[in-house]
């Protein structure tokens, strides 16, 4: 049930029904709560975690049937209608005239016995058919009689059929049964065809879907405008095949700016002042002092709110080394962790993965008082007067401790100290959020809710 509800979510967005992954994980956990049994109660359960604005529920309406139908009405069981004797009898007359190997035998068993057709009969059946092959609506019906002519189902059937009714009535069946047994073998073969029918329209729909999410192009600027947490996994690797172009622009501005910088910017001012025994002819042209290349100091929360924000940043600053003096990484949730080495012995698509898989998030653990007095400790040394410090979080604490006395000590020793936060500036001061207290110790504080903002924020960085 769990690979359904995510291809459903995954159906959903190819519609282009906006789910975050935070939505995903309130459908199961809201699935988990409520179970799978009662299925109004799943249905309203599921559309409520998932669907946001009232123009998307028809979508919804249109896709749950198709991932979660009941798979058309269950055969009928002969085993209601006949008696012990009766069925034992079917079953040697059928096993008398089918043997080991007929290939109506499966057929018979569906519609005689009552045995509905298990998943792995149904994929088998339908790939013999050509159902994944399927692109449009109108191959539905087509693909279903293929389906049921796969089981047998032509004049060798009725003919089978007749001998039967005939043997039957040899071993002693009664007309009234006989009758009976031909109503039930009907019925649940129109069941069959609509269990077969429902399959396969699920099975074109899913194609659809996919096709529609490969063919449909993304447009990365408004992907880049969009806030992290309602991107889906696709949309993500898109931004990620764009990061390399966006630090390409990033880092030709601030290449001119280091070229400007290194025959300095004209000081208007002090070539007023030097120039004023001259009646104020700009004889003497003076500069500003070129700008240095920043030395970085990182602190970055990987806990599951902020995880996106975090691999976009680290791969923005590293793919922007040559534009910085040094940079130093660190990484908390609970506690801190060194990751700066991480970066120094690979790429920076391969150490943020590294550092991602060694640092998996938790929920309500998050500890930021507690790193920041514990990088007080043992890495302070890693910060100087030219240090510019970069703290890259939501500042949620869980009511603890924020420490404003280490944040301090941080403050004092560093160039400037900058906040970045994911979180949209409405939410900041909310809940167990610190914001407001480390806000006035910062030189400055930006929300970087989507990718846009972030490379804004390091291009004025920079």
């Amino acid at each position: 049930m769990d690979q359904r509800i995510i291809e459903f979510i995954a159906g959903l967005r190819a519609v282009g029904v906006r789910v975050s992954l935070a939505e995903s994980e309130d459908a199961f956990r809201a699935v988990e709560e409520i179970g799978v049994t009662d299925r109004e109660a799943f249905r309203t359960a599921l559309r409520t975690t998932l669907i946001k604005d009232a123009a998307d529920a028809p979508e919804f309406e249109r896709l749950f049937p198709i991932y979660f139908g009941s798979g058309g009405p269950p055969l009928f069981d002969p085993n209601r209608e006949l008696s012990p004797d009766e069925m034992r009898m079917l079953k040697d007359a059928l096993r008398d005239l089918l043997g080991d190997e007929h290939k109506l035998r499966q057929l018979m068993r569906y519609l005689l016995q009552g045995l509905n057709p298990t998943r792995e009969e149904l994929e088998q059946l339908a790939r013999r058919a050509g159902v994944p092959l399927a692109r449009y609506p109108h191959q539905q019906n087509w693909l279903t009689r293929r389906m049921l002519r796969q089981l047998g189902l032509d004049e060798e059937f009725n003919a089978l059929m007749a001998q039967l009714i005939a043997k039957l009535e040899q071993m002693g069946m009664r007309r009234e049964t006989l009758q009976r047994l031909a109503q039930i073998a009907e019925e649940n073969l129109r069941r069959l065809e609509e269990q077969f029918e429902q399959y396969v329209g699920a099975q074109i729909a899913q194609q659809m879907a996919r096709e529609r999410r490969e063919r449909q192009p993304l447009r990365t600027t408004n992907l880049m405008q969009r806030s992290f947490d309602t991107l889906s996994e696709r949309e993500i690797a898109e931004l990620r095949l764009q990061v390399r172009r966006l630090a390409a622009q990033l880092r030709s501005r601030a290449a001119l700016r280091q070229r400007r910088g290194k025959r300095g910017a004209l000081d208007a001012k002090r070539t007023l002042r030097a120039n004023l025994r001259y009646g104020n002819v700009p004889i003497e042209l003076k500069r500003k002092q070129r700008h240095l290349k920043p030395k970085l100091v990182l602190i970055c929360d990987v806990s599951t709110s902020v995880r996106r924000a975090v691999e976009f940043m680290l791969r923005l600053v590293y793919e922007l080394q040559d534009q910085i003096h040094s940079t130093h990484s660190f990484v908390f949730i609970d506690d801190i962790s060194d990751v700066s080495a991480e970066f120094a012995a690979h790429r920076p698509e391969v150490a943020i993965e590294r550092v991602l898989e060694e640092h998996p998030p938790g929920h309500y653990n998050t500890n930021l008082g507690y790193s920041l007095a514990h990088f007080c400790k043992d890495y302070l040394d890693t910060v100087d007067h030219r240090t510019t410090v970069i703290i890259l979080g939501d500042a949620r604490n869980n009511y603890l401790d924020p420490r404003l006395d280490a944040f301090q000590e941080i403050k004092q020793r560093a160039r400037r100290i900058i906040w970045l936060n994911p979180e949209n500036q409405r939410l900041w001061n909310t809940g167990d959020s610190d914001m407001w207290q480390y806000e006035p110790y910062c030189d400055a504080v930006h929300e970087v809710s989507n990718l846009t903002q972030l490379a804004n924020a390091i291009d004025r960085l920079l």
